[in-house]
C-alpha cells in the first residue's frame, strides 16, 4: 500500500532534529531557514530547508536581488517510499506558491562526500558547472570547519558576537573540489534566460571521505497544520 504523503512547515525543533541525525553535516543552515517537512502516513520522515545561503553573491550573475532566489540548503530524509525527485518537486512549488517574487531556487552537490547531484537531475534541475575550488580546516577531533570557521586567533564575530572557533594552527588543511551548482527556475522567463547556462549533467564519482547519513529508527515529529494532501 502506497503510504499518504503530506507536505507542510514544520516547527525549527523538528528540523533540527532531522539535520542532526539524518545529514552529513550534523548542522543548521545560517537563519532564515524556511522549514518543510516530509510526513507519510503520518510518519515523520524528514525535512527539505531553504535559506539565502552562505555566498551573498550567488544571484548576481542571474541579475537577480536578494529576495528573488534562496538555496535548497539541506535534505534530510530518512527512510521513505516517495522518490527524493517528486519531494523536491513539491517542495520548490509550496516554497514558490508562499513567495510569489521568487524566480530561482539554487542548490549544490559536493564531490568531496560523493555527491553528484542525481536528485537535482532527476527532477529536471538545469546544471550549470563547479563553483570554484577551497579550503576546509579538520581540527583534531576530525571535524571539518569551513574557512571562514577559524581564525588565527581562535575568535571570530557571528551576528555581532564573540565566538570561539578553532584556530588555524590546530586543524590541518583539506583541499576541496568545486561543488556542482543546480538551478531550479520558476518562471518562463528565468527558464529561458539560463537555458543557454546549462551543461551536460555530471556523473557520480566516489567520495573523499566516508559519508553515509545515519538512519535510525527515529520517532515521528511535529504535528502539521494545513497540510497538502497528495
Amino acid at each position: 500500500m502506497t503510504p499518504m504523503l503530506r507536505l507542510d512547515w514544520c516547527s525549527h525543533a523538528a528540523a533540527k532534529y532531522a539535520v542532526t541525525h539524518w545529514h552529513y553535516s550534523r548542522s543548521m543552515p545560517t537563519p532564515p531557514v524556511v522549514h518543510l517537512g516530509v510526513w507519510e502516513t503520518d510518519q515523520f520522515c524528514g525535512v527539505l530547508l531553504f535559506s539565502r545561503g552562505s555566498n551573498n553573491n550567488q544571484l548576481r550573475p542571474y541579475s537577480l536581488h536578494c529576495t528573488e532566489g534562496c538555496e535548497l540548503t539541506r535534505v534530510a530524509l530518512r527512510g521513505h517510499h516517495t522518490p527524493v525527485s517528486r519531494l523536491l518537486r513539491i517542495a520548490c512549488l509550496l516554497v514558490h506558491r508562499s513567495q510569489p517574487g521568487l524566480r530561482l531556487i539554487i542548490s549544490y552537490a559536493d564531490p568531496f562526500y560523493g555527491h553528484h547531484g542525481g536528485i537535482y537531475q532527476a527532477a529536471g534541475w538545469l546544471y550549470s558547472g563547479q563553483t570554484d575550488t577551497d579550503t576546509a580546516y579538520r581540527d583534531a577531533t576530525g571535524r571539518m570547519w569551513h574557512s571562514r570557521a577559524v581564525s588565527a586567533t581562535g575568535l571570530t564575530r557571528y551576528y555581532g558576537r564573540p565566538r570561539r572557533v578553532p584556530r588555524f594552527d590546530a586543524c590541518t588543511k583539506v583541499p576541496l573540489p568545486g561543488k556542482h551548482r543546480y538551478l531550479y527556475p520558476l518562471d518562463a522567463a528565468m527558464h529561458a534566460q539560463l537555458l543557454p547556462l546549462a551543461q551536460p549533467y555530471p556523473k557520480r564519482a566516489s567520495s573523499s571521505v566516508s559519508a553515509a547519513p545515519v538512519h535510525p529508527a527515529g520517532e515521528g515529529g511535529a504535528t502539521p497544520t494545513e497540510a497538502l494532501r497528495l
